[in-house]
């Protein structure tokens, strides 16, 4: 039964994804974005994904920072996907650049949506909220673990995350009303680009096929497609185990980084010629984190081994995600397609 969506930051790279599920699947949707000069390049990605939605796609203006839209985007909107959270391309000056946006955009969305009768609400989190600030373990993490955001050597990002969750179950619980709220926790997310604007997995990838890296620095992490993401986030919506639960969005065991690039070696040819086959040693890592502040923040991660189950989502809301391997051959391809690798023959518009 078709159903009216809202989905917040829609011209982000899940949100872009999400919307190309729902329309899919037969629904009104509706997308915020922070400027409305930008709704050409959100019809743009969704026409590379395959969609032209037409008047089954409406944009409205609105920002996390203030109230301003809100009320408007979601008013007689049946569920609420809220996507959008402040992930800037370089380290934030102060943590609370991050931090603010991310909570107090949440509670926005969710007074809202209670205000205006919303059935339920999916938050997109992260994993950032459930592994870090923890003891080196041997068993997987689950969606019973937490970010210690007072731990040590915790990122503003993944602090932003693991508040922003925490505050919107402390919102339901004392002032949700009827309101449901569903929580997605991706790890990193790949998968295939649809323009220009993508996430920072998508980066790691593009900066392995362009050479960017001398070697693979010794870190682990989970991979999860795009498209499952959107799909869980579609199942969370409507399916009634997932009411109240959170969910850990992740395809398979966790990879190290030299795991990515003998994928790419393996899979993509040519077009991989320049991704790193050894491995960094740690103390090259931290020397060159002494000219660049973006590597400072993988140096707690360094060698850090960590694994997540899916089994949850499995169970509960029968999701069944593609390999690691097929998500990112499709991730690389798809970099190749829209000329967004060094010396590419065709460039993005």
């Amino acid at each position: 039964m078709s159903q009216t969506v809202l989905v917040t930051g829609g011209s982000g790279f899940i949100g872009s994804h999400i919307i190309l599920h729902l329309l899919a699947a037969g629904h009104q949707v509706r997308t915020t974005i922070r400027n409305l000069d930008s709704e050409g390049n959100v019809r743009a990605m969704l026409k590379a994904g395959g969609a032209e939605p037409g008047n089954r796609l409406s944009f409205f203006a609105a920002r996390l920072e203030n109230d301003a839209g809100w009320p408007e985007a979601i008013t007689g909107c049946d569920y609420v996907l809220h996507v959008a959270s402040p992930l800037p391309p370089n380290v934030p000056k102060h943590e609370d650049d991050l931090i603010v946006p991310a909570r107090e955009g949440t509670l926005r969305v969710l007074r809202a949506s209670r205000n205006a009768g919303v059935k339920r609400v999916v938050l997109t989190s992260s994993f950032a909220a459930i592994g870090y600030g923890h003891t080196v373990r041997d068993t997987p993490f689950t969606e019973t673990d937490w970010t210690d955001p007072d731990g040590d050597d915790i990122a503003p990002y993944a602090k932003s995350k693991t508040l922003a969750e925490r505050a919107a179950w402390d919102f339901l619980g004392r002032e949700g009303g009827s309101l449901e709220l569903s929580v997605i926790n991706p790890v990193g997310v790949f998968g295939p680009v649809l323009g220009p604007d993508y996430s920072a997995s998508i980066l790691l990838v593009q900066r392995m096929m362009d050479g960017a890296m001398p070697g693979a620095p010794q870190l682990y992490f989970g991979a999860v497609d795009v498209r499952d993401v959107a799909d869980l986030h579609l199942r969370a919506m409507t399916h009634p185990a997932a009411k109240g639960e959170r969910f850990l969005a992740v395809a398979g065991d966790f990879l190290s980084m030299l795991d990515i690039a003998k994928i790419l070696k393996s899979r993509m040819g040519a077009s991989a010629k320049r991704v790193p086959t050894r491995q960094l040693p740690n103390w090259v890592v931290r020397l060159a984190s002494l000219r660049d502040p973006a590597i400072k923040l993988i140096l707690p991660e360094l060698g850090k081994r960590k694994n997540a189950t899916n089994e949850k989502a499995r169970r509960l809301l029968a999701w069944s995600p593609r390999s690691n391997e097929e998500s990112l051959v499709a991730t690389a391809q798809s970099l190749v397609g829209l000329g967004l690798l060094k010396d590419s023959p065709k460039k993005a518009a």
